[in-house]
């Protein structure tokens, strides 16, 4: 299949994106992924190793669709509710405790 990935076209084939993540360790995973094989690797290090090229010169987005269109399953990591902050007061209170009823 060809693709535009940072304006360099690539014929780009399944077997060939496999063979070029073979023996690559998957780097902590923080947004966007491909599953190759049973491994998920960050979108920005699969395009590193399919094109050679720096990370900064593509958009995770034309990875994305790249590896896609070659069925590949594609995933974003589910956005985290951000903590419950307290307030000093409120922090006080649960260190206290309640009142226990005499």
């Amino acid at each position: 299949m060809r693709c535009v990935i940072a304006r360099f076209p690539f014929d780009l084939t399944k077997s060939g994106v496999l063979e070029s993540m073979k023996g690559v360790k998957p780097e902590p995973v923080t947004g966007e992924f491909v599953i190759i094989g049973r491994r998920h690797y960050p979108v920005k290090q699969v395009g590193q190793a399919i094109t050679r090229q720096d990370r900064r010169d593509f958009s995770a987005g034309e990875v994305l669709r790249a590896m896609s269109r070659l069925g590949f399953t594609c995933r974003a990591l589910p956005e985290v509710a951000p903590a419950r902050i307290e307030s000093s007061l409120q922090q006080a209170s649960t260190m206290l405790g309640t009142p226990l009823s005499v």
